[in-house]
């Protein structure tokens, strides 16, 4: 019986206990993986789930992060995006907390994404199934899409300065 308790203690510990989100990516993903007493912190960019909003303290905007914050709330990952945060991972990595930058451009990228992410946070075969899910889903309206007598062209603009379009 004592060796099945200490089985499941340490099953409930796997992976980062108290992750920092510098996007509002992880944070989505974390939540719909039902890991969002992990997050600690996220980007002050959040507006997806509208709870994280309301129950994460504010630490980074997409550039910048409000390091000495970050660190007085102790975190084991912080999980951000793009090159353009190198320099706040590099920061982070400097004072010894563990940071993983993902740079995904594409619809399959991101479905790996979210695959990895389940994994690194002890939650793969739940991100597994959901990027699977997705990934049926997204066949379907491609299939649906092929049908239609014309392609619709679409024009997004990412970010303004410097302009980024297309991701």
């Amino acid at each position: 019986m004592v060796e099945a308790d200490a089985l499941s203690v340490s099953r409930a510990a796997v992976g980062p206990q108290r992750i920092v989100c510098l996007t509002e990516e992880p944070t989505e993903v974390l939540y719909a993986l039902g890991e969002q007493d992990r997050i600690v912190g996220i980007s002050g960019f959040t507006v997806r789930p509208a709870q994280a909003r309301r129950e994460k303290p504010k630490v980074s905007a997409f550039t910048s992060a409000k390091i000495g914050e970050i660190l007085k709330l102790q975190p084991d990952f912080v999980v951000g995006f793009s090159d353009i945060q190198a320099d706040i991972a590099r920061e982070l990595v400097k004072a010894g907390v563990e940071v993983w930058i993902s740079n995904h451009r594409s619809v399959d990228g991101i479905l790996d994404y979210i695959r990895r992410l389940g994994a690194m946070v002890g939650a793969g075969a739940r991100a597994t199934a959901w990027a699977d899910e997705l990934r049926l889903g997204l066949d379907a309206i491609e299939a649906q899409a092929a049908a239609l007598p014309r392609r619709p062209k679409v024009y997004f603009e990412e970010w303004d300065e410097p302009p980024i379009t297309g991701l």
